[in-house]
């Protein structure tokens, strides 16, 4: 127990200095937004770009990692849909983007960093892939229907990727996969800048997690605040392993660690801009709060899985 502890102990207690740091009024809303945007726009592209592109392209990705999240995120996107069926259209759709989606950025990637040092670069490359193209759109359509847009639901799917296409974080990966397509390297300097502020990432994203928390808006539905953090930290990690397990039956191999990864990147707490992406819906609130839950229950749930897998 004490080797589980040794590997969530780091990334928690950074989350809750940054939380301290928030409340006090040390680091305030304005300043972990900054900081927000110093990781996702400036130290994570490098990161993501340093990893895929120093890999021959065969090794890049791995087919079974992503059908098994894939394939976890649409049941989880279902059972989701079932489950919250007797609310509110707008209700439910808030719920289902908070069901799938995990902070593979800012909790994710440096829980790999410590269990999987080698491969954590590229298992964010492969959740953001996954995220960002597939599960983010689907539950953003989910929301415009259920604004009715255009009076009879349709959407737009053009803007959304587009939007996705533009993120620094997408790019980096596009530049990775072209260097390791090509053969091509940087030269030594720059390796070593885009090394600099990739290692920047892991500590200053917890922080910003707890800062972040600290501000979150209190009010809502606090029953069903639980059950999406619930949907995400229980029904995701296990509708992944159910993945993972019939993969395996199917003849896909999934390596020393990828199935484990998989399984640990689900159980994450929902991702960070969660509430940012609910804006407008009048759920806000809802978002936020299934957000906290869900950050301070994988503390649990997270160490329940690291003994049941390691």
């Amino acid at each position: 127990m004490l080797t589980i502890l040794g590997i969530t102990f780091p990334i928690f207690a950074a989350i809750a200095i940054g939380y301290v740091l928030g409340r006090s009024g040390y680091l305030a809303a304005l300043q972990a937004g900054v900081l927000s945007k110093f990781v996702l726009n400036v130290a994570l592209p490098p990161l993501i770009f340093n990893a895929v592109s120093s890999r021959p392209i065969a090794e890049v990705f791995s087919l079974p990692f992503m059908a098994a999240m894939v394939i976890g995120g649409f049941l989880t996107l279902g059972v989701s849909y079932l489950w919250f069926l007797r609310t509110g259209p707008m209700r439910r759709a808030v719920a289902m983007m908070g069901s799938p989606l995990p902070n593979s950025a800012f909790i994710g990637f440096p829980l790999m960093v410590i269990i999987f040092p080698d491969e954590a670069g590229l298992i964010l490359s492969m959740n953001l892939l996954i995220e960002n193209l597939v599960l983010v759109p689907i539950t953003l359509v989910a929301i415009e229907m259920a604004r009715g847009a255009e009076g009879h639901g349709r959407v737009h799917l053009g803007p959304v990727f587009l939007g996705v296409l533009k993120r620094p974080m997408i790019i980096g990966l596009i530049l990775g996969l072209v260097f390791s397509i090509f053969g091509l390297s940087l030269p030594a300097p720059v390796e070593r800048l885009t090394t600099m502020f990739a290692n920047s990432a892991s500590a200053i994203a917890l922080v910003v997690i707890g800062a972040s928390l600290a501000t979150l808006a209190t009010t809502g539905n606090r029953a069903m605040a639980a059950q999406i953090a619930g949907m995400k930290l229980v029904v995701h990690p296990a509708m992944v392993a159910l993945s993972v397990w019939g993969l395996s039956m199917a003849g896909l191999r999934f390596g020393d660690h990828l199935g484990t990864a998989a399984i640990l990147s689900a159980g994450v707490s929902s991702f960070a801009i969660y509430t940012v992406l609910t804006s407008g819906t009048k759920h806000e609130g809802l978002a936020s709060l299934a957000l906290l839950i869900g950050t301070i229950g994988s503390f649990v749930t997270l160490n329940l899985l690291l003994a049941l897998l390691l």
